[in-house]
């Protein structure tokens, strides 16, 4: 007894030596799933490398526990980490040919899962056994418990009992009946081995095995017993529930987002891992309206050019008799709303025999009718003839995608153009709505955030903003002539209008609501480009812009998501605003890790507030321009969609102010707008830059995608006037001439401009003298053509006193000043 002692002692203190420290599972985190939340607490999606929701041993029902217990280590209350009767009695059965059976009690199984290999020895048995002694000594047997129920796999890449239970059943482990708990508890053994599927009879077998054991261990009634035994194995497998992840809204681009932008502030792990509950600042409804807005102008450009680019996927024939299983099977875009996928089964006279996905009739039909728009693309390249019938554009066995029409089924296609749409809320901003694309599970590629390209004259606003804030105004005049700019590399470059004419002395106002190159240009070279460069970064729409005269309109790539949050600023008054599509972030135990919202309440710590009283919150944002800089910038792209280049496509019922964007060979065109309170943005282009084709414009093609949004989004949110900062008056101006007019005058050319004190412009600067003008009276009277030389201080329209750099000649004078 004393040898057989002596050497138990020994071996184990040989393997007692240099084990993992049991400690360590005491602050046990398993990996666990990230989830989205939208702002009313509905669940958006889920992020994980192995799909586990963590659940404390105080909410696992005694059910479920009792079940497990029964099936894997009945004595699991009684021992001291091992069962010597159980390693017995798999010893005599190993010893005499019996089966084999590892005899691991459920702390020797979580020592093994945490902290030891699972390869089969000897040795690994042993150090098993002292570690469960030593957790033991560490742990209490719920704290056991709890590791083992949330590390065990149980198939279907779910871990631990509450992802099983929602995996299995779609519920809750608190609604799982007895039979339910059973079969969860018969997979860890082999989660494979008794799918409730393609093994149901083993399935039945095992788990009617653990409801006996939960029996005679006392756990249930022989009345419970019986009954369970008896009820089929319904789970979502087999169909008799629906899937948990169909209760999931499809991923989209907003989720995805948000994923790759925390995935790089908090690090892949512990995105992935580390349990985070994410609130998202998505507005549900105008998430979905941004996506159908967006999608809608994609498909009409596609339809108007008229070409059919092909079948989504094939099915061959000899398997068209299981055509819906094989549907099933295939990976196409199925989260465009309204559209189905289906496959041409045959045809009947011009029309096309369709079967459509989650329908039951096999005799479905897109009539001839609907195809007449397009014309098929040819092995070569070439276009064929208009199709007169289904035939002409499909062929049998086609996957396709259809809508319901108004003559039947119409055929639809994945527009080969492509765009982004995103919305904010210009004072705290929150993005409520992002789309990147024409649909997610064609393309996860983000063309709201990951793509770069040109602005074009949406830009120019920045242009101007630099101008307003080094002394013009909205009524300064500028020329529209030709002007060559030397590039330094031996070339001229000479920018047009994209109408190719001039239009001589224009007001600023003009220029932007006309979109007007040259004066753009004129004006960049005037208030420097290193100074519009500096705007540009200070607004956050480019890290480092090249100071080159040719990015005034726009030729250096940025996204639309930068866009957006540039021109928020403008909307919100000056003030910098950090766009984010993220309100705040819990690590799995509840802590805030991150909120965007730092703003201070001054009395939200009061009990009550009186009547009509809100709380008054204090910004702390840095001021980016002037805020009358930035109201005169919103008035004057006020104009832009009353009466210039959006005013055909943008109708809203409260003031909105914007700017169009069309680049060189109209490749890439946009629209970013406001009102008082929601920025939104739009860029449509090809993947591949390519002309988009004549006619193409910001304002024909995403003017109508804001317009379709913001009818919703005003609806929700309301909207009304700009706020006015003090700091200036009004004054009404000729917007033809800028020169000033009688405080009394109205009609179409007369617009109501935002001077800042003291800098507003004189009624006529003075007086019209037979035809010429006085310039003040210490300034020169000047006549039309006269010369003025070089150094002449003059007095321009809008008031303000400039000297002529060099000789020139005098274009106009009016009672409104000098040009």
């Amino acid at each position: 007894m004393f040898a057989v002692a002596l050497t138990v002692g020994a071996v184990l203190w040989m393997y007692g030596r240099d084990l993992p420290d049991t400690e360590a599972l005491a602050q046990y985190a398993p990996p666990t799933i990230s989830r989205v939340y939208s702002g009313e607490g509905l669940l958006m999606d889920e992020f994980a490398r192995e799909r586990r929701v963590f659940a404390p041993a105080d909410e696992i029902p005694d059910l479920v526990k009792q079940a497990f217990i029964s099936a894997e280590d009945k004595n699991f209350y009684v021992h001291k980490g091992y069962d010597p009767r159980g390693i017995a009695a798999a010893a005599f059965d190993a010893a005499t040919g019996g089966p084999l059976r590892g005899a691991s009690t459920i702390t020797q199984q979580v020592m093994k899962n945490f902290l030891l290999g699972g390869e089969r020895s000897a040795e690994r048995k042993i150090k098993e056994i002292i570690l469960s002694a030593r957790i033991e000594e560490t742990l209490s047997k719920e704290d056991i418990l709890e590791l083992y129920m949330n590390e065990i796999f149980l198939g279907q890449n779910s871990f631990g009992v509450a992802a099983a239970a929602q995996t299995y059943f779609n519920k809750s482990l608190a609604e799982l009946e007895v039979h339910e708990a059973a079969y969860l508890a018969a997979l860890p053994k082999a989660p494979s081995t008794y799918h409730p599927v393609r093994a149901v009879d083993r399935a039945v077998e095992r788990r009617n095995f653990v409801l006996r054991e939960m029996f005679e261990n006392g756990y249930i009634t022989a009345a419970e017993f019986q009954t369970a035994r008896d009820m089929p194995l319904e789970t979502v497998q087999s169909g008799a529930f629906a899937s948990f992840r169909r209760s999931l809204p499809p991923r989209d681009y907003f989720t995805d987002e948000i994923r790759r932008q925390l995935s790089g502030r908090f690090g892949e792990e512990e995105f992935f891992t580390g349990g985070l509950t994410i609130r998202a600042t998505v507005d549900p409804l105008l998430q979905d309206r941004a996506a159908r807005a967006l999608q809608g102008g994609l498909e009409r450009y596609d339809r108007s050019r008229g070409v059919y680019h092909g079948a989504e996927a094939q099915i061959p024939e000899d398997q068209l008799a299981n055509w819906r299983e094989a549907l099933s099977d295939l990976r196409v875009p199925r989260d465009v709303e309204g559209w189905r996928p289906a496959v041409v089964l045959g045809f009947d006279g011009g029309s096309a025999v369709i079967g459509i996905e989650g329908l039951p009739s096999e005799a479905e039909r897109i009539p001839a009718s609907d195809v007449t728009w397009a014309r098929p693309r040819l092995e070569g390249g070439g276009l064929g003839a208009k199709a007169r019938s289904a035939q002409d554009l499909l062929a049998v066995g086609d996957v396709i995608h259809v809508a319901e029409g108004e003559q039947g089924w119409s055929l639809r296609q994945i527009p080969e153009v492509q765009g982004g749409f995103m919305a904010m809320d210009v004072n705290t901003g929150r993005v409520l709505a992002m789309q990147g694309g024409f649909s997610y599970q064609s393309s996860v590629f983000n063309r709201a955030t990951q793509a770069t390209r040109q602005p074009g004259s949406s830009f120019k606003p920045l242009v101007y903003a630099a101008a307003l804030d080094t002394g013009y105004s909205p009524a300064t005049i500028v020329i529209d002539a030709p002007i060559e700019i030397d590039t330094g590399s031996g070339d001229i470059w000479r920018p047009k209008n994209a109408s190719n004419q001039f239009y001589g002395p224009t007001p600023l106002r003009t220029g932007i609501e006309r979109s007007r190159n040259l004066m753009t240009v004129r004006l960049a070279q005037d208030v420097g480009m290193e100074t519009v460069a500096r705007y540009a970064e200070r607004f956050g729409v480019y890290d480092n812009l090249e100071p080159y005269l040719a990015n005034a309109l726009g030729s250096q790539e940025t996204t639309l998501f930068n866009m957006v949050a540039a021109y928020a600023m403008f909307a919100n008054g000056g003030e910098r605003v950090e766009p984010t599509l993220v309100d705040r972030v819990q690590d799995r135990w509840g802590e805030t890790v991150y909120r965007h919202d730092r703003r201070e309440c001054l009395n939200c710590a009061e009990t009550s507030l009186p009547a009509g009283e809100a709380p008054r919150i204090q910004s702390n944002r840095k001021r980016v321009i002037d805020p009358i800089t930035a109201y005169q910038l919103t008035s004057m792209m006020r104009g832009v969609v009353d009466r210039g280049t959006a005013a055909r496509t943008v109708n809203l019922p409260v003031p909105i102010a914007g700017k169009t964007g069309t680049t060189n060979d109209a490749k890439d065109v946009w629209f970013v707008g406001f009102s008082s309170n929601i920025v939104a943005g739009c860029y449509i282009g090809y993947d591949i830059p390519r002309t988009l084709g004549r006619g193409a414009s910001g304002g024909g093609m995403c003017g109508p995608v804001f317009n379709e949004f913001m009818e919703v989004a005003i609806q929700e949110y309301g909207g009304g006037r700009f706020t006015v900062p003090d700091g200036g008056r009004f004054v009404k101006i000729d917007r033809i001439t800028g020169g000033r007019v009688d405080d009394f005058a109205s009609g179409p050319e007369v617009v109501a401009e935002y001077f800042r004190d003291g800098e507003e412009p004189f009624y006529g600067v003075g007086a019209a003298i037979d035809g010429g003008f006085a310039m003040g009276s210490n300034l020169p009277l000047f006549r039309p053509e006269d010369e003025v030389q070089g150094g002449t201080e003059v007095v321009t329209s809008s008031g303000r006193t400039t000297v002529v750099p060099e000789k020139a000649n005098v274009g106009t004078v009016t009672a409104g000043g000098l040009y």
